[in-house]
């Protein structure tokens, strides 16, 4: 009886100590999730501002299209202006997250991809990732007066074309953070958080 007892005894201290472990796991993941904001788009950029508006050009595409970048839009959605390049090894892994947003967004948001360099060989590009369906503009004009020095980079144009988010894209959050950014009327991301972690400090001080 004794040794049950003491056997029992021990389970049970096991028991209690494994509780504590687990809580203080569980706190500390707690407190982790708190401090790691979520990853959005790197906003770098000495030509464009958010909320400033956006550059308007009329270009041509592969196509031989005329399409709008900038300015008020005509069919009340905004524009995802992406800049890629044939030899860019990120923009290729990225497309086919791009792609999936732009159809997901598609009830609001029309994507134009862009990119320069003669050279290229950009109607294969097209052709060998199934990007004909989008307008793909090779002007080095675009990206010069859009300010963009890496790729692949993103621009999103409000219905009234302003820039409402843009940075520099390297994983589909990086993307989402972009519509994420535009739908909160914020700069990006970053800046939403810092303003909450603010609006915190206030009410604690408070």
């Amino acid at each position: 009886m004794d040794f049950i007892t003491v056997s029992n005894s021990v389970l049970w201290i096991v028991v209690i100590l494994q509780s504590i472990v687990i809580f203080a796991l569980t706190r500390q993941v707690g407190v982790l999730f708190e401090r790691v904001a979520p990853a959005g788009a790197l906003a770098m950029n000495q030509t464009l501002e958010v909320g400033a508006p956006a550059p308007n050009l009329s270009l041509q595409t592969l196509s031989s299209t005329l399409v709008d970048v900038g300015g008020k839009s005509k069919n009340n959605k905004s524009q995802l202006v992406f800049f890629v390049s044939p030899d860019c090894p990120v923009c290729k892994s990225l497309l086919p997250a791009l792609k999936s947003a732009a159809k997901s967004e598609n009830s609001w948001i029309d994507l134009i991809l862009a990119s320069d360099g003669k050279t290229q060989d950009h109607a294969g590009f097209v052709k060998q990732y199934g990007l004909s369906d989008y307008p793909y503009i090779v002007s080095e004009v675009l990206g010069k007066s859009y300010g963009v020095a890496k790729l692949p980079y993103g621009v999103v144009i409000d219905e009234q074309g302003n820039v409402a988010s843009m940075g520099i894209i390297n994983s589909r959050e990086h993307l989402d953070s972009l519509f994420e950014a535009k739908e909160r009327k914020t700069a990006s991301i970053q800046e939403f958080m810092q303003g909450q972690q603010s609006d915190e400090q206030f009410v604690e001080v408070k």
